[in-house]
């Protein structure tokens, strides 16, 4: 880096190139629009030329205000850089933003805006505003970064006159530009989000095209080859790739537990009108400053604990807060059991706060083994303090919100106990401060977990206590709104279904969702009369079966009485095979994979799946898993009670032997696994 300084002839002279920022002494660094042929060069300086330019008027007028402020050297890109040079060009724009960071004093120079305007306090601040706001400086890609890094910026018109500082402009500088006032402010540029920081750049031009990118290499604290004549979109790919490599954490995580996964993609968020009062109460718990940290959503099977839990976080989400989400799901992999929770969190966290990336690197080049240590050491190294150690938090940051669903299906009670103890600890967390949503059936375990938190850590609603009022008014909505769209689809007669049909269906419902979701899907099966389907639904609510019997049976009865007399047992034994299978694997298996692994033809595995979308998600194509829409349907099937009562029973011991003799088979095999 090289700097100006007045000799003893009151001339500009350059120092040599001073290596390390330990050999640079204090200096102030000018930011400005150049002014095309009259500017003044390295070249200029060299040989002494350049003092009938306009811009050595610049010189003059960054040298004076650098005096005035106690300042012996300054800085000025146009004439300090020898740009013949491509070595010491490629430096210089990969130093810029430090060298602005490091200056003492930033003097914007606006050319195009003349005077001071006359006045003090807030009548001469507001006629400010169209002074400055259409300079040509807040349009150039450069000047983003040198309003950013300095400490201390100062504007002043091309009459020298000054009209204020970045401190005293904040206000109209964010209006300007939409820079985030806290960045105005000096919160480091790691507070703000990848998206938010590309966002400031929009509408900036560069005079090389490729600069576009290069001038964001300090924004983003990422560095790259400059390769002019790439283009813009190029160089703005290999930006975004920088960035995505710096900012992200290479660790292991629970594919599909994100409440935006492919997955959950197509799975139900609550309809317009319906849950309102929880949703609001949620909203109003996640942002009150003084709120428990953590809101346990509890419920029997069937309540819609994950409907809710999936628009609580696209709510969050759509507003910026969502900090992460995980989705527990049984027999998913490593969506049912904790081994990557953890690393689930604190990536999906990293993507929002990317202040804890230094301290999440660290602990990972520190200890490359905490990725399979305990529960606690990964909460405490991955999480909580790279949380704490952010070192400076937006102003009025709000609560990064973390939601949690179906934590009953975590497959080890011991985890389940860590994992609540360990979230207890984030009413601690700052500046950042966190807010927890965790849906759970209210089994004995976790009830236990979240007594033994400290008293004030959270607050609790049980959906199975909402009022009876509030729940029916709910289901009839959406009962009223799927039975709609097949009526339409199905061109089926206006008054479908009668109004009495629909209360009847909310009376048994009630407080299912579960149970008005698959009668929906079920009366809506292919190539079957939904006026049928329904009263067969209805037949079966006058009985005196369980909830759950009534949301199921209908379904499997169904498929049974259509079944020739003397093909019943063939077909309930291949049901038992097939749908048993499913339903107690570890991990969803495809169409494809469960004919190899149980020898059992594909057609037949596709006629026994082919009525049963309204309990299974059976994709179109054969290699994609069939996954169980509700985790009551497996209880409804392997419920010991039901053994030698129920056709339908599945013996869970059984089938894991079953296919575990079919394993071995296979890999055993001339073909083995392939």
């Amino acid at each position: 880096m090289r700097l100006l300084h007045y000799t003893h002839s009151d001339e500009f002279a350059l120092t040599k190139d001073l290596v390390g920022d330990d050999n640079i002494p204090p200096y102030a660094i000018l930011s400005h629009t150049w002014d095309e042929g009259q500017e003044v060069t390295f070249d200029d300086l060299m040989k002494n030329n350049g003092k009938n330019k306009t811009g050595y008027n610049k010189i003059h007028f960054c040298a004076s205000q650098a005096k005035r402020d106690g300042l012996d050297h300054f800085w000025i890109d146009t004439c300090c850089i020898d740009k013949s040079n491509n070595a010491e060009l490629s430096e210089a724009i990969i130093s810029m933003f430090r060298w602005y960071k490091n200056a003492e004093k930033c003097y914007v120079y606006l050319s195009d805006v003349s005077g001071r305007p006359s006045g003090e306090g807030s009548d001469a601040h507001r006629k400010r505003k169209p002074a400055i706001r259409k300079s040509r400086w807040f349009t150039r890609g450069w000047t983003l970064q040198e309003l950013i890094a300095p400490a201390s910026v100062e504007f002043f018109s091309r009459d020298r006159e000054r009209l204020g500082d970045k401190e005293s402009l904040k206000l109209t500088l964010h209006e300007i530009t939409g820079i985030a006032v806290q960045a105005l402010e000096g919160v480091p540029m790691t507070s703000f989000t990848v998206d938010e920081r590309m966002q400031w750049a929009q509408g900036r031009n560069t005079k090389r095209e490729e600069d576009a990118a290069y001038s964001l290499l300090g924004i983003f604290d990422v560095q790259m080859p400059l390769l002019y004549g790439e283009g813009r979109q190029k160089a703005i790919d290999r930006l975004r790739k920088e960035i995505k490599e710096y900012h992200s954490i290479n660790i292991p995580i629970a594919v599909g537990a994100s409440f935006d996964s492919h997955n959950e993609e197509h799975s139900a968020r609550c309809l317009p009108n319906t849950r309102t009062e929880l949703l609001d109460e949620i909203t109003t718990w996640a942002n009150n400053e003084d709120g428990k940290s953590i809101f346990w959503l509890s419920g029997m099977a069937g309540t819609g604990k994950s409907t809710i839990a999936r628009t609580v976080a696209q709510s969050f989400a759509s507003r910026g807060q969502l900090g992460a989400s995980f989705f527990f799901k049984k027999s998913e992999g490593e969506r049912g059991n904790a081994s990557r929770f953890f690393t689930t969190i604190a990536t999906d966290l990293v993507a929002c706060e990317p202040g804890m990336l230094p301290a999440i690197r660290k602990m990972l080049d520190e200890d490359s083994t905490i990725l399979h240590k305990a529960l606690k050491d990964q909460f405490e190294k991955l999480i909580l303090q790279p949380l704490l150690g952010i070192k400076q938090a937006r102003s009025q940051a709000v609560a990064r919100v973390v939601v949690i669903d179906a934590l009953d299906e975590c497959e080890r009670e011991a985890d389940i106990r860590t994992i609540l103890q360990l979230l207890a600890q984030a009413k601690d967390v700052r500046p950042v401060p966190l807010r927890i949503v965790v849906t759970s059936r209210p089994e004995l375990h976790i009830r236990l977990g979240f007594r033994e938190m400290p008293n004030g850590t959270y607050q609790d609603l049980v959906l199975h206590e909402v009022p009876r009022t509030t729940i029916e008014h709910d289901i009839r909505l959406f009962l009223e709104h799927e039975l709609g769209v097949i009526q339409r689809d199905r061109a089926l007669s206006s008054d479908w279904p009668a109004t009495q049909q629909i209360l009847t269906l909310v009376e048994l419902a009630v407080p299912l969702f579960i149970y008005a979701a698959t009668v929906c899907r079920y009366v809506n099966t292919k190539g079957r009369d939904p006026k049928k389907y329904l009263n067969k639904v209805l037949e079966y609510g006058r009985s005196t079966f369980s909830q759950l019997d009534r949301t199921y049976l209908p379904v499997l009865e169904q498929l049974l009485v259509e079944q020739e007399e003397d093909e019943k047992e063939t077909w309930v034994r291949a049901f038992r095979e097939v749908v048993g299978s499913i339903v107690v694997l570890q991990s969803p298996l495809s169409t494809a994979s469960l004919t190899r692994l149980l020898r059992v033809p594909r057609d037949e595995i596709k006629c026994q799946l082919d009525f049963l979308h309204s309990v299974l998600s059976v994709p179109n194509s054969e290699d994609i898993p069939i996954r169980l829409l509700h985790l009551s349907f497996r209880e409804f099937l392997v419920d010991p009670q039901k053994q030698g009562k129920s056709l339908f029973w599945v013996d869970e011991k059984s089938t894991h032997k079953k296919l575990a003799s079919c394993c071995l088979k296979l890999m055993s095999g001339r073909s083995g696994l392939h």
